[in-house]
This record gives structure tokens, sequence and C-alpha cells, in this order.
């Protein structure tokens, strides 16, 4: 696939890369892919591939590079792994041990990157149909919640599904499962919606990663798989290496989400 220089994610992936844009993604250059990283040694990426396939609602692959480059060419013209995502993870045996804007200095000729589709995308749709998403109207980061639902283990790869969360009228809840459920590549419809106890999570007001959000009287919580289970996954397999995307700060691709649709 041939894309043109220009495009609002071209520039979005610029703004990163230059130091300019550090900040969540969410709603920015609106109608583009924007993906989920897991960047794993060569010798754990199989598990890693067998992971994401056994779990397809929050592992949904839209890339994978080939061991050591840094860049998937089916996502974006002068895409750069390294560089174009606004803000990364870096763990060794588990522990986060940094958050930096760039990896160049730490990338490594073994290295696989998984680009996973993230919810980001849906949300598109739910605005045109006027599902409000309040982490946009807010400008705040989407809540996450590590839950008591566990994935399909594969391999060294295992743990919690964790799951995004936007809060909505039930009418505007029952809308949003209609739209996103034609969008499989990006996790599809939720998971659950309700009652945040019956998956595990004690708190709707402290979220594991993101920012909470305000949930009106009138509004119930609906929850939907998120990109962020492969952290989790990874934090419990201890890889001694391994590098992350922070959370809500995604890689945005060339891939248009009008395309992902079905």
């Amino acid at each position: 696939m041939t894309f043109a220089p220009g495009s609002a994610a071209h520039h979005a992936r610029l703004k990163a890369r230059s130091g300019a844009l550090s900040g969540p993604t969410a709603n920015l250059a609106p109608g583009f892919v924007q993906a989920n990283l897991a960047i794993l040694p060569r010798d754990l990426a199989y598990d890693f591939l067998l992971f994401c396939q056994r779990n397809p609602k929050p592992c949904p692959l839209v890339g994978v590079s080939d061991v050591g480059v840094p860049l998937i060419e089916a996502l974006g013209h002068d895409l750069d792994i390294r560089t174009d995502v606004p803000r990364y993870r870096v763990w060794e045996n588990g522990q986060l041990i940094s958050e930096p804007q760039d990896i160049s200095d730490i990338w490594r000729d073994d290295l696989v990157t998984f680009a996973i589709g993230c919810s980001f995308s849906f949300e598109e749709a739910l605005l045109a149909s006027n599902v409000p998403v309040r982490h946009i109207q807010d400008d705040t980061n989407v809540p996450m919640y590590r839950t008591s639902m566990q994935t399909v283990p594969a391999g060294v790869f295992s743990g919690p599904l964790v799951v995004s969360m936007r809060p909505m009228k039930p009418q505007e809840a029952i809308k949003a499962v209609q739209i996103t459920g034609r969008f499989p590549s990006v996790h599809g419809a939720p998971v659950h919606i309700g009652d945040p106890a019956e998956i595990g999570i004690a708190d709707i007001a402290r979220p594991d990663y993101g920012d909470a959000v305000r949930i009106e009287p009138d509004e119930i919580p609906v929850f939907w798989a998120c990109g962020v289970t492969p952290q989790a996954a990874i934090a419990k397999a201890s890889p001694a290496f391994s590098i992350t995307h922070a959370p809500g700060h995604m890689l945005v691709t060339d891939l248009v989400n009008a395309d992902l649709s079905i």
C-alpha cells in the first residue's frame, strides 16, 4: 500500500518525533487508525503472536514488523517506530523503568514490533452518531482498568483482561454496541455493561491507567477490551527487556478508520 505524505496522521507522527507531541492521542488526526504497541525480543515474538491470535478482542493485530526493523510499511508513510509515539514505556524484568519520548538509543536488532488496534478508532463512529465520548469532551485520557476476567494463555504470556470505559446513558449504550460491533479490528463491541464489581473493578473512580472521568447519575459504565492488556501480560511474564506505548499515547497510522468497518 502506498501512502502520500502530508496527511494529518503523518503530521501527528512528525510532532511526536520532534517532541512537540507528548500527550494522549484521543481524537487526534480524526479518520486515521491509531495503534497500541508491544515491542519484544525475537525469542518471545512467537509466543506473543499466539497470545494475540488467542485473544483477538483485546489484541487485534493491525501490523507486525520484521525482526530489527523499526517500521511497519503497511501502516504509514515515513513511519519510525522508535520516535513516532508520543510516549513509550520501557520494561526490565516486568518492571516499568522509564517513559521516554524516543527509544532510538535503546533500539536493538532483535526486536519485533506488534501494532494492535485501538478503541480510539471507533470513537469517530460514535461521535458521528451523536454518542458522546466523555474523555474527549473533558480533554482527558480514557480510563482503563485491570479486571478479574482472564485472557487465554499462550507460551509465557497470560494475565487479566484490561478494559477501557466510557459512561453513557442506556439508550446511548445500546447504540454504541451496534456501532462498535462493526469494528472487530479495533476491539469490537463492549465486553461488559453496568456494575464494574462484576468484572472485578473495586473502585470506578480509580482507574489503573489513564484518568478518571465523571459519571452522571443517569449514566452507566460501558467497558471495551483494551490494547493495554498486553502490558499486564508482559508485566506478568517479566521478560528481561520490552517496550510498549504509554497508555493512551498511540501510534497514529495512515490507515483509515472507515476501512475497518464491516
